[in-house]
């Protein structure tokens, strides 16, 4: 399915029986809208890249928004959940829908870990709401702006919608550790976790490693070890990832141009963030900005 109504576009792959991608991008400046009947046995999740989305209910007594890189998940064995959806002006929204057969037979070694899934709960309604990872709005980005043949774009789609699928629902060893004192010292991790407000305060300047273990109170081998622990990444590997997210969010807001962005993320000269941002996306932000805007 196609729909093109003035500068908004609304697309839906069916992948196969029982799992079906839909594409929102709103240009326009009114809102958009949409319907469509699902049964039960599927798995919502929406993806709000930018702007706002509503979803309506129960003929609109009932609503929640998914708001800018955030995600939802909804699933309610119990009763009908059809999409009606109002699109904001300047808004994109990647919807998967996924019957929880199809999604059991991806998922059945993780049903431990994954709650909906688990035995108490494979009858009840679930509701999630998540920040979209950084590594998950790059395989969103890919799906959206895929220039694949269109022999192939089908199966290029359905490949991604696999990729993103394991890498939203895979097994957060790092986030586990931010919260649970048993596998890191309670205190160091409130240190660990200021270190990271820190650094992405000052992405711009940030602090040697000394400096940032000086400054919260951990010597800099805990600082090292910590970090990795609980973010799955080193701190420079994880800054790096945070300021091409930040940069990608302003290009694509279209309010600054390239060396401005290269600047408010920390590069002194052009050519050594668009070199940065290649090594991240695979493309330039000159031809990002050009391929979000058609």
């Amino acid at each position: 399915m196609f729909k093109n109504v003035g500068e908004s576009t609304i697309k839906e792959i069916n992948l196969e029986n029982g799992f079906y991608v839909l594409h929102f991008q709103n240009e326009s400046a009114e809102k958009q809208t949409f319907e469509r009947t699902i049964n039960s046995t599927f798995i919502q999740l929406h993806f709000c890249l930018r702007g706002n989305s509503k979803f309506l209910f129960n003929n609109g007594s009932y609503s929640f928004d998914v708001l800018d890189n955030r995600s939802i998940l909804l699933y309610n064995p119990q009763r009908t959940l059809p999409i009606n959806l109002e699109i904001q002006p300047k808004t994109t929204l990647i919807s998967i829908l996924i019957s929880i057969e199809k999604f059991h037979s991806l998922f059945s070694k993780e049903s431990g870990y994954i709650s909906f899934l688990s035995g108490e709960n494979s009858h009840k309604k679930y509701y999630d709401d998540n920040e979209i990872k950084p590594i998950v709005a790059i395989v969103l980005q890919q799906i959206i702006n895929a220039s694949v043949n269109s022999s192939v774009r089908e199966l290029y789609v359905k490949g991604k919608v696999y990729e993103l699928l394991s890498l939203h629902f895979q097994k957060d060893e790092a986030a586990l550790g931010e919260y649970c004192p048993f596998l890191v010292d309670e205190q160091n991790v409130l240190k660990i976790r200021k270190a990271k407000e820190i650094i992405i305060s000052r992405m711009a300047e940030p602090p040697s490693l000394q400096e940032l273990a000086n400054e919260i109170g951990l010597n800099l081998k805990k600082l090292k070890e910590g970090f990795k622990q609980i973010y799955g990444d080193t701190v420079y590997s994880f800054l790096f990832d945070y300021k091409m997210e930040h940069a990608r969010k302003l290009l694509e807001s279209n309010q600054y141009n390239v060396n401005e962005v290269g600047l408010q993320v920390g590069y002194s000269t052009a050519s050594h963030f668009i070199a940065a941002f290649r090594k991240k996306f695979g493309t330039t932000p000159k031809k990002y900005v050009m391929s979000f805007q058609s």
